[in-house]
C-alpha cells in the first residue's frame, strides 16, 4: 500500500466506474453507494473467492441464501430490538448528530461501544471539555442516548394498528440460525459443520463516513460454524488462523497492514472475540470479526419459537445445543482494503506518472484487454475482434480501440487489468501479438496459437 489518502481512492472509484454515489443526479443519498461496471466485477470476485475457499474448500460447510425480511420475533429473540444500538449525541448549536464513541476517540479517549447509556454519559461528561463538533466547532452537546439501528419497513399482514413492525435485517447470521435445524435435517450433517451466507444487511447508522467502510446498506459474508460445547475454543483458534492466512495467501494482503484486535469487554454470552484489522488511510479498522458465541443464539431462538434446536450426538448419545464460532466480514470493507492495498502511483522515465492497481489476477475486474493498434484500419480491428472473441470464452476481457496505445494502457492500469494485448501489422504478417504485463510494463511477443496457454499459465 502506498501512502495515499482516502480522497485518492474515492476519485479513482468515480473516475473509473468502481463506485458511484447512489441517486447522484438527485443530490445523492448519504452512506449509500452503487457499484459500477468494474466495481461489480471486483465485488463478485471477492465473493466468489470467499465462497470457493469456505464452501467448496470444506466438505462440512454448506451455503444458504435466506430472505431479507424475517418474522419480527427473530429480532426480539436475538436482542436486536432491545440492544442493537449506537451511542448518539447531538450538537445543540448546529443539530448535527454523531456517535459519542467516535467523538471521544477524536479527543483521544477510547470508549467501548457496548457500554450502557449511563456509562457513556458518565464518560462523555468527564471529557466533554475535549470534545468539539466536527461540523461547527462548538462544544455544546446533548446527553448521550442509545439509538436503535434496525431499519423498520412495512410488509403485508404486519402493517396496521397494534401490529409489531417488520425490519430489514440488521445482519445476515440470524437467517442462518433460524435455518440451522432445516439444514441439519435435510443434509444430515453432523457436528462440526458450518453454514455460509452472502447477503445484504441494513443499519440506520448515525454517522456513516469513510466512504464505503461504513454504509447503511451493505453486503456481509458470514460463516456460522456449529460445534460441540467442549470444542468451541479449539475450533475458534483454528478459524482464527485460517481466516488470518486467507487475507495473506488468497487476497495478497501484506502482514504489515494487518493486526489482531482482542475484545476485552465481551458480550455476556461470548467466550472470545477478535477482529482482524487493516491499516486503511484513516488508520487500523476492522475487516473481519471472529467470535466464539456460545449457545446463546440457538438457545434464544429455541426459547422464543418453542421449537427444539438441540443436537443429538450419535457417538456420545448426548443431547445439547451446539455452540457457534462466527467469522463475519463485509464485502465493502474488503473491497476498500483491496483498493488501498493495490493502489500505486509510479513516476515513469519519461517524467509522467501512472496510477496502477496491483490486484491479484483472480480479483482483477478485467483479466485481459485487447487493442487494435489503429481503429481506422478494418483489417486490424477485425483481427483484434477475432482474438477477443476467442479469449472472452475463458476470461473477463475488454475490447478497447479508443485513443493511442499509451492512454489505453493507463486506463487498464487504473482498473488493475493484468495483461493487455496489442494487435498490429506484425500480427497480420506473422500471427504474433504483443502482450504487456501490468506490473513490470514489459512487453512480450506471443504467437496467437499459443496465447490461451500463455495467459492460462499467468492468470490461473
Amino acid at each position: 500500500m502506498s501512502d495515499i489518502d482516502l480522497d485518492s481512492l474515492v476519485s479513482l472509484c468515480k473516475r473509473r466506474g468502481f463506485i458511484y454515489q447512489s441517486s447522484e443526479i438527485y443530490g445523492g443519498l448519504a452512506a449509500v453507494y452503487d457499484y459500477g461496471p468494474y466495481g461489480v466485477e471486483l465485488a463478485n470476485n471477492i465473493k466468489q473467492l470467499w465462497w470457493k475457499d469456505l464452501v467448496y474448500g470444506h466438505d462440512n460447510i454448506v451455503g444458504l441464501d435466506s430472505a431479507i425480511f424475517m418474522h419480527p420475533k427473530v429480532w426480539r429473540a436475538s436482542g436486536h430490538i432491545a440492544n442493537f444500538s449506537d451511542p448518539l449525541v447531538e450538537c445543540r448549536h448546529c443539530h448535527s448528530r454523531f456517535r459519542a464513541d467516535e467523538l471521544l476517540a477524536q479527543a483521544g479517549v477510547k470508549a467501548n461501544e457496548t457500554m450502557s447509556e449511563n456509562e457513556f454519559n458518565q464518560l462523555f461528561d468527564d471529557y466533554r471539555h475535549l470534545v468539539v463538533c466536527p461540523d461547527c466547532g462548538q462544544q455544546n452537546f446533548t446527553a448521550v442516548r442509545r439509538f436503535n439501528l434496525l431499519v423498520e419497513s412495512n410488509l403485508g399482514d404486519f402493517t396496521g394498528s397494534g401490529a409489531e413492525p417488520v425490519y430489514l435485517r440488521g445482519e445476515t447470521c440470524q437467517g442462518i440460525y433460524v435455518n440451522y435445524k432445516n439444514i441439519m435435517d435435510s443434509t444430515r450433517l453432523q457436528l462440526p459443520f458450518g453454514i455460509a451466507q452472502i447477503g445484504k444487511a441494513f443499519r440506520n447508522e448515525i454517522t456513516a463516513r469513510q466512504f464505503i467502510f461504513r454504509t447503511r446498506e451493505f453486503e456481509q459474508m458470514e460463516l456460522q460454524y456449529f460445534v460441540k460445547p467442549t470444542e468451541d475454543l479449539e475450533e475458534f483458534n483454528q478459524w482464527k488462523e485460517q481466516r488470518w492466512n486467507y487475507y495473506i495467501n488468497n487476497l495478497g494482503i501484506s502482514t504489515n497492514n494487518l493486526q489482531w484486535h482482542k475484545h476485552e469487554k465481551l458480550a455476556f454470552y461470548a467466550k472470545a472475540a477478535f477482529d482482524i484489522e487493516y491499516k486503511f488511510p484513516f488508520g487500523f479498522q476492522e475487516i473481519e470479526g471472529i467470535h466464539a458465541r456460545g449457545d446463546y443464539d440457538l438457545s434464544q431462538h429455541q426459547k422464543y419459537s418453542g421449537v427444539k434446536l438441540d443436537y443429538y450426538d450419535p457417538i456420545s448419545h448426548e443431547t445439547f445445543i451446539p455452540h457457534i464460532v462466527e467469522a463475519s466480514s463485509g464485502v465493502g470493507r474488503v473491497f476498500l482494503m483491496l483498493l488501498a492495498e493495490a493502489y500505486g502511483e509510479e513516476n515513469l522515465p519519461d517524467g509522467s506518472k501512472r496510477i496502477v492497481l496491483h490486484l491479484k489476477p483472480a480479483l482483477a475486474p478485467i483479466k485481459v484487454a485487447v487493442f487494435p493498434l489503429l481503429r481506422n484500419r478494418p483489417e486490424l480491428v477485425a483481427k483484434a475482434r477475432e482474438i477477443f472473441d476467442q479469449l472472452k470464452v475463458h476470461w473477463r476481457c475488454e475490447f478497447d480501440d479508443n485513443g493511442n496505445i499509451g492512454k489505453r494502457y493507463r486506463r487498464q492500469d487504473e482498473i488493475g487489468t493484468p495483461y493487455s494485448i496489442t494487435i498490429d501489422f506484425d500480427t497480420l504478417a506473422n500471427n504474433v501479438v504483443t502482450v504487456r504485463d501490468r506490473d513490470s510494463m514489459k512487453q512480450e511477443s506471443i504467437n496467437v496459437n499459443e496465447l490461451i496457454a500463455y495467459l492460462s499459465s499467468k492468470l490461473n
